[in-house]
């Protein structure tokens, strides 16, 4: 069937502006419509001559389908064909669609254009600084038909008590549980950006987990699990913890030395040290400790799985804490467990500025698979005899 026999390009032309939303925002915004001409593939000389009854089909497929005269979907424009064998004849050479309404109407989402019309009022009724962002996402608005008396319930709440200070469990907004709030952060982000003033959005916390920190809300807060390493260094008599980290920064008492790592095994079988803990399990956490000011002077010794995001990891300690040094995680330690290899599975790649020079020279091995595709040492492999030496070399030497 030739490409001028349906009117297919129509359709695809028409339903890309819809999918885009660009005729769902000139429902709202304001200035005339300009009429949209849509060129038609129409049949040559040639295929008029072998296919004249299909070319005719195909004109009354368009005539039918532009409408009555009482309600016209778009209107043809006709260009004359002087044919030597079949004479004069009138062909469509394009559609004209002189309202949106006509749009609409030929794709069908007239109720849909109306219902976000409709939404439209209401929304800037009580919020007209929404308008832009209802204009620049209509699509949007009306996947979020069902919802909005709860999304602005919300909404209104949080303008009228910026950063209120409590967990989103204590809302009291009828219909309006965590889980809701879960569901729609998104958009609720997009919403509550447009309303609420600059003083009222904490800009340093992005993302769907950070909504609570963006505009004031209480968050669960990070766990940090430790261990003290010194029978005679507890804290009432406990030696092993996991406590909230506002409650870490605070501890009665303060170690000597504190080491990091990120197995959990590997922190409750570490070896004993004199006024010393071991915190672990944190992996990319560890801005949970970012306000335990006390660590600032403190000796840390880091160590992590030798693979990339195990560097990434204490390039992110050195943010906080810059005195921080690695151990077992140097390259003659990378060569000499070659046999233990493994693999990792999404490596690493960008620049990290604050390893040392050799601990830079692993990473780059590691991140350019130099020796091998997505290297990775995990702790668990290196014997614990080689630990506990390491570690004693650490208490002799500091």
């Amino acid at each position: 069937m030739t490409a001028w026999t349906r009117d297919i390009d129509i359709r695809k032309r028409l339903e890309k502006k819809w999918n885009n939303g660009q005729l769902l925002a000139q429902c709202v915004s304001p200035g005339p419509f300009n009429p949209l001409r849509i060129p038609l593939k129409h049949p040559t000389a040639k295929e008029l001559t072998h296919e004249f009854d299909a070319a005719r089909t195909w004109i009354g497929h368009l005539m039918a389908h532009a409408g009555k005269q009482s309600f016209k979907k778009f209107t043809i424009e006709w260009q004359e064909s002087n044919h030597r064998t079949l004479g004069r004849n009138q062909i469509p050479r394009a559609v004209i669609f002189h309202t949106l309404d006509q749009i609409l109407h030929y794709l069908g989402k007239t109720v849909a254009a109306e219902r976000y019309q409709s939404l439209f009022r209401e929304i800037t009724a009580l919020h007209p600084e929404l308008a832009e962002l209802l204009i620049e996402r209509p699509l949007d608005v009306l996947a979020h038909d069902t919802v909005w008396p709860s999304l602005l319930a919300i909404v209104s709440f949080i303008r009228q008590t910026p950063c209120p200070g409590i967990y989103l469990r204590q809302l009291e907004i009828p219909g309006v549980d965590t889980k809701f709030i879960e569901t729609h952060k998104a958009w609720l982000t997009r919403l509550l950006i447009q309303v609420l003033p600059g003083s009222a959005v904490n800009e340093q916390a992005r993302g769907a987990s950070a909504f609570e920190r963006r505009f004031g809300f209480l968050s669960k807060p990070a766990r940090i699990r430790f261990r003290t390493l010194d029978p005679d260094f507890t804290i009432m008599g406990l030696s092993d913890m996991e406590i909230p980290e506002h409650d870490f920064c605070h501890l009665p008492i303060m170690p000597d030395t504190i080491f990091i790592v990120e197995n959990d095994i590997n922190g409750l079988a570490f070896p004993r040290f004199p006024r010393a803990l071991v915190i672990f399990g944190l992996g990319y956490g560890l801005s949970a400790l970012s306000n335990a000011h006390w660590m600032q002077d403190k000796p840390i010794w880091y160590w992590g799985d030798m693979d990339t995001h195990g560097f990434a990891m204490l390039d992110q300690i050195r943010h906080y804490f810059p005195q921080t040094r690695s151990f077992l995680m140097d390259y003659a330690t990378l060569l000499s467990h070659r046999a233990l290899w493994g693999r990792e599975t999404s490596p690493a790649t960008r620049d990290l500025p604050l390893l040392t020079p050799d601990e830079a020279r692993v990473y780059d091995t590691l991140r350019h698979n130099l020796h091998a595709p997505m290297v990775r040492l995990e702790q668990e492999q290196i014997s614990f005899s080689q630990v506990r030496s390491v570690v004693k070399a650490i208490q002799t030497n500091g």
